[in-house]
């Protein structure tokens, strides 16, 4: 049946096209721009972070650094630091210095009251458990062993990995642990390394903790690449060092 109005003519209905939706477009250069903006203050506030906060760092480190030479070489009254050149050198670091030279080994030479002498203190870094063990041992040039050690940073397992400063047989191994060198000043005569406890039969080795072996073997590699590395380059020059300049 056909549409019609009242007066009986045909009505021809107006079929209306539906509007085209405009599909909204990604404001691809501006999301570019904002997240440039958005990383380049973030960069300003990183860098600023660690521009201000980089000298109270540093001088923490140093009072640790400091700390740990006083432990292992308890008579000493004052250190200087200095640095064993690859080319067999010894030079004295400056206030401020950060840099070693390519090769160079730093360390510490401890004095007494007198200005004498008391010992030399370096670090040795050993892969532990958890993360690298970095310590710093005490040498005493007149027996040519170590003669203590103190931790200067390390992340062991609570109450095992870190009883290599509390438990009293181990630091017995450093009341004169062996780093001897050859004759010809070379190399050390005996390699420093940790034992399975109750196993040590010469002055170079160390008894390890039971149950803290690879703690334990990380500080004896520590002090063996160590010494390995400044011994042949400090013991000949260590005239040079017996009294405070």
């Amino acid at each position: 049946m056909s549409d019609q109005s009242s007066t009986g003519k045909k009505v021809i209905p107006i079929v209306t096209a539906a509007p085209e939706i405009a599909v909204p477009v990604s404001p691809t250069g501006a999301m570019i721009r904002t997240l440039g903006l958005v990383s380049a203050i973030c960069g300003l506030i990183i860098v600023g972070a660690y521009q201000g906060t980089y000298d109270a760092v540093a001088a923490n480190k140093r009072i640790a650094t400091e700390r740990a030479v006083f432990k292992v070489l308890p008579k000493a009254k004052s250190i200087e630091e200095f640095v064993a050149q690859a080319g067999g050198g010894i030079a004295r670091v400056g206030a401020g210095d950060t840099a070693i030279p390519p090769g160079g080994v730093k360390f510490f030479a401890a004095y007494d009251e007198a200005g004498k002498l008391a010992g030399i203190a370096a670090e040795g870094v050993g892969k532990g458990y958890a993360d690298n063990v970095r310590i710093m041992f005490g040498y005493q040039p007149d027996c040519q062993c170590v003669v203590g050690i103190g931790v200067v940073a390390m992340r062991e397992t609570p109450g095992i990995g870190d009883k290599i400063i509390t438990d009293k047989d181990f630091l017995a191994n450093f009341t004169a642990l062996d780093v001897k060198l050859k004759a010809d000043l070379s190399a050390l005569a005996n390699e420093v390394k940790a034992v399975k406890h109750g196993t040590k039969t010469g002055a170079w080795q160390i008894d390890a903790i039971a149950g803290a072996t690879i703690t334990s073997r990380a500080v004896g590699k520590a002090i063996n690449d160590s010494a390995q590395a400044l011994l042949p380059r400090l013991v000949p020059k260590l005239d040079t060092l017996a009294k405070k300049s």
